[in-house]
């Protein structure tokens, strides 16, 4: 139940749809003829929109029914498989990915260097790794206390989902992106598109003065 709902929320929900996908896919930019892997692909709404842009698109979620909703919307397209994104990228080879998209998944992680390290194996030199995630500041305003914590955080959202995430402030998460040999080439704030103004009004009016979420466009050294 989980996977089809998580799937109809983020195809239309506005920080998907009007904030981070735009952003993510400008970061991305031209895909044609690229090697890619979705890791975390959920329900494969990037891996489509990848393959739309020309690229070879391999992919793998933790979840046996997210993977099979990515495969129906992919047409079979991708090579996409579950696999635990803390486990090594058994069947890719060092050197023969261009481009590594981790969309809203970073803070689910607990090991994130061991992520991070696998990344940099697969990438060739000068690949690229685009990560969406948490913006810290809005993690701090949200649940208060000491903005340099480092800590795992159980909420349950509005439709009654219990999600647990890692909060953590900007100098350790762009440590991670150091110590597995990644360089910062964008890092982007990201605005609502403006239709958000007319379908969401509150969360448009939140977005353009407090982030949401931080992208990174890392560099493989």
């Amino acid at each position: 139940p989980f996977a089809a709902e998580y799937e109809s929320h983020s195809v239309e929900a506005p920080y998907n749809a009007l904030y981070d996908r735009p952003a993510v896919l400008d970061l991305i930019g031209d895909a044609a003829g690229a090697r890619v892997l979705d890791a975390g692909c959920g329900p494969g709404i990037y891996a489509a929109e990848l393959l739309n842009r020309g690229a070879e698109v391999t992919g793998c979620d933790a979840s046996e029914t997210m993977i099979g909703l990515a495969r129906e919307r992919t047409g079979g397209k991708a090579d996409l498989r579950v696999h635990d994104l803390e486990e090594p990228f058994t069947w890719l080879e060092g050197g023969s990915i261009d481009l590594v998209v981790n969309a809203l998944v970073y803070h689910y992680l607990n090991d994130r260097p061991s992520f991070l390290r696998e990344c940099h194996r697969v990438l060739r030199p000068g690949g690229a790794l685009v990560i969406s995630t948490h913006h810290p500041s809005w993690d701090w305003h949200r649940l208060g206390g000491s903005y340099f914590a480092v800590e795992p955080v159980t909420e349950t959202w509005s439709k009654g989902w219990e999600i647990t995430a890692w909060r953590m402030p900007l100098s350790v998460m762009t440590g991670e992106f150091a110590d597995a040999g990644f360089l910062i080439e964008r890092l982007v704030e990201p605005q609502p598109r403006p239709e958000m103004a007319e379908t969401h009004p509150e969360s448009h009016a939140r977005l353009i003065t407090n982030p949401g979420f931080i992208l990174f466009r890392l560099v493989r050294r």
